[in-house]
């Protein structure tokens, strides 16, 4: 079994952000965090879950995920995605990152375990100060999924 903790964070929403994962198989350990200039906290959230499955190098083995956030687990567990796909994503958000996930959920056995945050499990924890570094670090990327949406909102008003 194979334990995914994740985290996002976004300081202002939009603002700065950033996600934290952590790996956990047998004695094995992997940490990952990445900064952006500009996004949400559901677009790093949501991130967090797609970078943390990219990282693997099997799927051999189930997968838990285990977030804080109930947008991300809600749509897999309440099957709030599927419904979404079926109508073609028709005036939903982050389509490019839920787009990007889809080929994720079908390559792995996952199951999805919401946590509360800022409510004590070590791991979560962690994920939410490496997700919150990542955000106030110097090395932030650009979102091109959110400032290209957001650029393309902005020139229809």
């Amino acid at each position: 079994m194979i334990h995914l903790y994740t985290d996002g964070a976004a300081k202002g929403n939009p603002g700065p952000g950033g996600y934290g994962v952590v790996l956990l198989f047998g004695n094995h350990r992997k940490e990952l965090s990445q900064g952006y200039r500009l996004t949400t906290n559901n677009r790093m959230e949501l991130l967090a879950v797609i970078v943390g499955l990219e990282a693997l190098n099997t799927d051999k083995y189930p997968v838990t995920v285990y977030s804080d956030s109930k947008y991300v687990v809600d749509a897999i567990n309440k099957g709030w995605l599927h419904k979404w796909v079926k109508k073609g994503f028709k005036g939903k958000k982050n389509v490019d990152l839920w787009r990007r996930f889809l080929p994720l959920q079908k390559k792995f056995k996952l199951t999805f375990t919401w946590i509360k945050g800022h409510a004590g499990n070590l791991e979560n924890e962690r994920c939410d100060a490496l997700a919150v570094n990542a955000a106030e670090g110097s090395n932030l990327l650009t979102d091109e999924g959110f400032e290209n949406t957001n650029n393309e909102n902005q020139t229809l008003l």
